[in-house]
């Protein structure tokens, strides 16, 4: 990659560390605009005299589009790099922030809170730019480094904060670049899916696929029986998922049609298995964040019959520790093995979600805050060990790569959430965890990142990028 092996030193604003600390807080920023409406949502219901019902629609509509979002922003960074893409997202989420800041009636409020899940795409694009500017050794470090304390945007959300996307935005493209000094950008063969390198990977894709038109379906399901749409209208956002979906597999058929005539060549092969398992295992640990950090405090004041204040505090520390748990993921994937790493924390994650699901009011305060930072630590371990790979598995589709296992943390919240309305919070904890355990198995058969991905210049120069 022509970057000289140095150590990790987080306190430098030099080099590849400038860039780790400019992604971190675009990626910080996009998270506070994405949520900033959490901390607000008292002040809104009594501003705007909205109902239970219409909280729970602007919940919904704030993540409906960062599943499509997600893997668009995949694409375009793949094709024109990070400091392009990245610096357009926060100049258009602070546009779209303004619209939610001077919102008048609950339609433009929902109006902006769907439009504002684009904003939760940047998290795609950092991926790209890190996995760029740091070696194989130090990336899943570096990557949960840029993951999780640009995640911590969500604990620091605020109505005020759209100007502060604005000006960043201008100061993160004036001061990055896309790759180091002397090192190439690579770029994928064509746009609109990714490239595959077998007639399996194709159809593998597929599949892979549909569940994030399921999820969109589900999202739309969800607002009818909420009262925001009506059964017409539904059935014609189900018609137009069906449509983009077969155009989609459209695209991908084109994209990838030289694999029905010829071979790929050997040095261009990577195994698609790597990116969807990767996207499971994010689907049930970002996932499971999502859904988790969402009806915990419910949960505890229904259960303990604490304040609504008290029972904040105690779940409080689920979604803080990502300060410290991503990083910690990365860098046992960096030194001890990827597939190992995402293994046993997965295998704690199942238990710690286990445990959750026998908590009852029997239980002493102290018991449950030990059981709810477990759990945590290891779903946020597992965040950061998905991360750790992603960038290893293809350079030039590191974006789309990126986009898709994002995407199906979206999809993971979604269906979890969903569950929810069905069942008791403890079937929902015990759910998660017997997807965690399907989920495992399916890691035993990834692959350990290994020897250097081939990569191929304009020139046909070919270049390899270690990935150990």
């Amino acid at each position: 990659m022509g970057i000289t092996k140095v150590s990790f030193n987080l306190f430098s604003f030099d080099g590849r560390f400038r860039i780790l600390h400019l992604s971190w807080i675009a990626f910080f920023i996009s998270f506070v605009v994405w949520f900033n409406h959490a901390p607000l949502l008292a002040s809104l219901r009594e501003t705007f005299g909205l109902t239970d019902q219409q909280i729970k629609i602007l919940l919904i509509l704030n993540v409906a589009l960062t599943i499509p979002a997600r893997i668009i922003i995949g694409m375009l960074v793949d094709r024109l790099g990070p400091r392009i893409i990245y610096t357009a997202l926060l100049l258009i989420s602070s546009i779209i922030c303004f619209i939610f800041a001077l919102a008048e009636n609950f339609e433009t409020l929902a109006l902006a809170r769907f439009l504002l899940g684009f904003a939760g795409a940047g998290f795609v694009i950092g991926i790209r730019m890190i996995g760029e500017w740091f070696p194989a050794k130090q990336v899943g470090l570096a990557q949960g480094i840029y993951a999780g304390w640009g995640n911590f945007g969500s604990a620091a959300a605020a109505i005020a904060l759209p100007s502060l996307a604005l000006g960043y935005a201008l100061l993160f493209y004036t001061n990055v670049r896309d790759t180091p000094e002397g090192s190439s950008y690579f770029r994928p063969n064509k746009t609109g899916g990714l490239e595959v390198t077998s007639r399996g990977d194709f159809f593998f894709y597929l599949v892979l696929n549909v569940p994030l038109y399921l999820a969109l379906a589900v999202l739309a399901w969800k607002l009818q029986g909420l009262g925001m749409l009506t059964a017409t209208t539904v059935k014609m956002i189900y018609f137009g998922l069906l449509i983009t979906c077969l155009y989609q597999f459209w695209r991908i058929y084109q994209i990838n049609a030289e694999i029905f005539v010829k071979p790929v060549p050997r040095i261009h092969h990577y195994r698609f298995k790597q990116v969807a398992i990767l996207s499971l295992a994010y689907f049930v640990t970002f996932g499971s964040e999502l859904a988790v950090v969402s009806m915990l405090p419910l949960f505890l004041m229904e259960t303990f019959k604490l304040s609504q204040v008290t029972a904040g505090l105690i779940a409080a520390p689920f979604g803080l520790i990502v300060l410290f748990a991503r990083p910690l993921g990365g860098w046992v994937s960096d030194q001890y093995g990827r597939k190992l790493t995402l293994s046993v924390v997965m295998a704690g994650l199942a238990l710690g979600y286990f445990l959750m699901s026998r908590i009852t009011a029997d239980w002493s305060l102290p018991l449950v805050v030990a059981t709810i930072i477990s759990c945590a630590l290891f779903v946020h371990l597992g965040t950061g060990a998905v991360f750790a790979i992603v960038p290893l598995v293809q350079r030039r589709l590191t974006g789309q790569i990126a986009g898709m296992a994002g995407a199906y943390g979206n999809v993971g919240g979604v269906t979890f959430l969903t569950v929810l309305s069905f069942v008791s919070p403890q079937s929902f904890f015990l759910v998660i965890a017997e997807t965690a355990i399907i989920i495992l198995v399916t890691i035993l058969f990834l692959d350990e990142p290994e020897g250097a991905m081939v990569e191929v210049l304009p020139d046909g120069t070919v270049q390899l990028i270690e990935v150990t």
